[in-house]
């Protein structure tokens, strides 16, 4: 299970994996505007997250570490949106792993500094997404980057092989070319 914390909004990915072949199980968002107290806001978001742990039973979670930004207020509130995804996970004995931004991006798509659009386009390619699964909020695409990319450092062939050039790569790994 993969998480995209956030106080507006949060997003949530869901990766099977049979054999050595992700596929996603679901993705969606968490919409937390209309709550104007952040305590209720950190309530919602440890509940959604225990449903759907209640739901789809991960063995693990995967989240993205905040970036550090120039709003320490903002960087506040993003780490206790993390902590209370976190706390939900242990609270069912999920081991938890992080993930910096650049990271999930770098694992997703080959380049750290992908544009969240590109992102969603490649996640479509590897796990063989329709138009019609791909939902309009990015925060999603997000969760389910960061379960991807979890897959992908958890020992996978494709993480644990290293390649000479980014043409033998690609040469290994068909599904992951966008």
């Amino acid at each position: 299970m993969g998480i995209d914390p956030g106080t507006t909004i949060m997003g949530y990915g869901l990766v099977l994996v049979k054999g050595k072949t992700p596929e996603m199980l679901a993705m969606g968002v968490l919409h937390l505007s209309k709550i104007s107290d952040h305590g209720l806001k950190l309530q919602r978001i440890f509940d959604r997250c225990i449903q759907l742990i209640d739901e789809y039973h991960p063995d693990e979670l995967a989240i993205e570490a905040p970036f550090f930004g120039q709003n320490v207020q903002s960087m506040l509130k993003l780490g206790r949106a993390q902590g209370v995804a976190i706390a939900a996970a242990l609270s069912r004995q999920i081991p938890y792993t992080e993930y910096a931004p650049r990271k999930i991006k770098q694992s997703i798509t080959g380049s750290g500094s992908a544009s969240k659009e590109q992102v969603a386009a490649m996640l479509t390619t590897v796990l063989k997404l329709s138009k019609e699964d791909m939902p309009k909020e990015l925060d999603a695409t997000d969760g389910l980057a960061a379960a991807l990319c979890h897959f992908y450092q958890s020992g996978t062939p494709t993480s644990t092989k290293s390649y000479g050039s980014w043409k033998a790569f690609l040469s290994d790994n068909p599904g992951r070319k966008g």
